[in-house]
């Protein structure tokens, strides 16, 4: 309740808001180690679709580069032409006429059988092995807005302890101050100790104009509202939540 217990600039980082829709500082912790944990097999993916595609590419080169065909053709004619009528020639013309040979050779091969045949992956393959990893990671960044549901459902079944919590929250808030007030007084004591030589003094005051003042307790930039400290030659600003 901002009515019940403002807090201060410093204390807004280590709150979480559950109806702010931007994530907060303090669960950027377990988001970070959340994808931490996802890098691992996010780098095996990417190895993978980089061994995959540097392999098909020598394999597409090796069948491009090394296809070799072979073309053979050989030509061989036997005619062994015996003339005359007589006895002799007639016997010859019957033995030897009969090694007479015609034929044509002609063979063509090629080493494509023995060349590597590679199937690239489509992009639609590379898209169904990538869509796991990036639901991973919405779930880790989903995670965070879920997690801020366990406090309604907690307090939906145990009322009683929701306001214990509350009540355990506002203490603690309540001696974080108290702290951080006793902490930041002995700050400013010593700093207020160590006075600055009067040409750093001056100095200052020069560039007052130029160079915009902050709280002396949470830096916080000036604004109309602030107020000053009232003892004479202390100068102090602080914003109105701290004064």
């Amino acid at each position: 309740k901002q009515t019940l217990l403002p807090l201060h600039p410093s204390e807004v980082s280590s709150v979480i808001f559950p109806c702010r829709p931007a994530m907060q500082l303090p669960e950027l912790q377990s988001v970070v180690l959340q994808l931490l944990e996802c890098l691992p097999p996010l780098l095996l993916l990417l190895l993978s679709c980089g061994l995959d595609h540097t392999l098909f590419s020598m394999l597409s080169i090796i069948q491009q580069h090394s296809f070799v065909q072979y073309s053979f053709h050989t030509s061989h004619h036997l005619a062994v032409r015996v003339t005359g009528t007589s006895l002799m020639a007639q016997l010859l013309r019957s033995t030897i006429g009969t090694l007479n040979t015609s034929t044509d050779t002609q063979l063509e091969t090629s080493n494509l059988a023995c060349l590597p045949q590679p199937q690239g992956m489509t992009r639609q393959q590379y898209v169904a092995s990538c869509l796991p990893m990036a639901v991973l990671v919405l779930l880790c960044l989903a995670q965070v807005y879920t997690y801020r549901l366990r406090r309604v459902i907690a307090a939906f079944y145990f009322p009683k302890r929701e306001k214990r919590r509350v009540l355990y929250f506002y203490n603690k808030l309540l001696r974080q101050r108290q702290n951080f007030a006793r902490r930041q007084r002995k700050h400013i004591a010593r700093q207020a100790w160590q006075r600055p030589a009067p040409g750093t003094s001056l100095l200052e005051r020069c560039c007052r104009c130029w160079v915009r003042r902050r709280c002396t307790v949470c830096k916080a930039p000036e604004t109309p509202r602030d107020r000053g400290c009232p003892v004479p030659g202390c100068g102090a600003l602080y914003c109105r939540p701290c004064w």
